[in-house]
């Protein structure tokens, strides 16, 4: 439940603003009431959602301070990832990022946003599964999806041939064993997120 309400928010289906009642949504989705607020109260806590007492509960805006908040949090533990998965990297694990990056690209080549944000987890997922930190891993999953919807803009627009790129060198450095300049890079990938003032879903540059 949590999930396919997380990924709606992430991919546009449920608007910045749009309200969400617990009831709507769970007869949409086939369930009771009390996992939908459940997930709504999760959601919450992520900031993909704002539920003030009393009122309407909407999809929360993209707001600028919750993705700065995520984009310290996120990239300090990629970073972390990336430096203690480094030296224990195999052929295997270099090969299974360099043939994500290569989906990335393909994706991004055929307008497939959806696909193209999938082949990028799958990139990153490499290092978080070799350096096998729970908590850290946990805390990703947790507020990444906030950088998600960013990431979304980002992909439909000319800057989507940089982050291939980047992928490109992070392998590379991977390879080399430069743990501590893959750590950095992995660390910018996420800082150099931004967004326009006041973005819309009908406005995706």
């Amino acid at each position: 439940m949590h999930a396919r309400l997380q990924e709606a928010i992430v991919d546009g289906s449920l608007a910045p603003g749009e309200q969400l009642r617990d009831a709507e949504l769970a007869e949409r989705l086939g369930v009771s009431r009390t996992p939908v607020r459940e997930a709504l109260l999760e959601l919450a806590q992520a900031g993909l959602v704002q539920a003030t007492p009393g009122r309407s509960t909407v999809v929360a805006p993209i707001d600028p301070g919750a993705l700065r908040d995520a984009q310290a949090v996120v990239g300090a533990l990629h970073a972390l990832a990336v430096r203690t998965a480094t030296p224990r990297m195999t052929t295997r694990d270099l090969d299974a990022m360099r043939a994500a990056n290569a989906a990335f690209r393909a994706a991004l080549s055929a307008g497939d946003i959806d696909g193209a944000l999938e082949a990028d987890a799958r990139f990153h997922r490499v290092a978080l599964e070799v350096c096998a930190n729970a908590a850290a891993a946990a805390v990703i999953a947790r507020y990444e999806p906030v950088l998600r919807r960013v990431e979304r803009l980002r992909f439909a627009s000319d800057e989507a041939a940089a982050s291939a790129e980047r992928h490109d060198r992070l392998v590379a450095l991977c390879a080399a064993g430069a743990a501590d300049d893959a750590a950095r890079l992995a660390e910018s990938a996420w800082q150099s997120l931004t967004i326009s003032p006041a973005p819309t879903e009908q406005d995706p540059s």
